[in-house]
């Protein structure tokens, strides 16, 4: 997820590493917050891979500042990020599928009717999960459970609506 963030940021400008985190907290305090300590080496990686590259410049300050640009290999990367099959864990998919939801943008029409498809069936799975766990006659649930459980089937039917109302008007704009 934070190399899709990091590409994300690459997309608009260069950035130093600092810049990069600034402009993630800035678009995506309410999903994540990555130190400096994932930044790096995800950056690392992204330049191993031909993703992106670094140039060392003086900033104004004087001091030697890295500034990360996006390569062709990267944007496809993003595409590829993107599309990738959405987390089996509950916790981790909705900052995940948020974040590909801002980002699908980047996609074309029917990458983007495919990504659609992918995190409107894993929020189905997640659903129909919960409503599972509500009505188990097996497990008996405490209020706070029950209460708990409800609010997470609340939250994958908005999800599901939001991605509804993402493929209406990606159909619509296709024609």
């Amino acid at each position: 997820m934070i190399e899709i963030l990091i590409l994300d940021a690459l997309m608009k400008r260069d950035f130093t590493m600092y810049a990069i985190q600034k402009h993630i907290k800035d678009y995506y305090a309410a999903f994540t917050n990555p130190s400096f300590g994932a930044i790096k080496p995800a950056l690392n990686r992204l330049e191993e891979k031909g993703c992106l590259t670094c140039r060392k410049m003086m900033s104004d300050g004087g001091k030697l500042s890295g500034y990360y640009t996006i390569t062709s290999k990267g944007k496809n990367e993003l595409c590829r990020l993107l599309l990738a099959a959405p987390s089996e864990n509950p916790l981790q998919f909705f900052s995940e599928a948020r974040i590909k939801l801002a980002c699908a943008g980047y996609l074309s029409q029917e990458e983007r009717k495919k990504l659609f498809f992918l995190l409107k069936s894993r929020a189905m799975q997640h659903k129909n999960s919960t409503e599972n766990a509500l009505n188990d006659e097996y497990t008996p649930l405490n209020f706070y459970q029950k209460i708990i459980l409800d609010n997470a089937l609340c939250e994958y039917s908005n999800f599901i609506t939001i991605v509804e109302g993402f493929e209406k008007d990606n159909a619509r704009n296709s024609q």
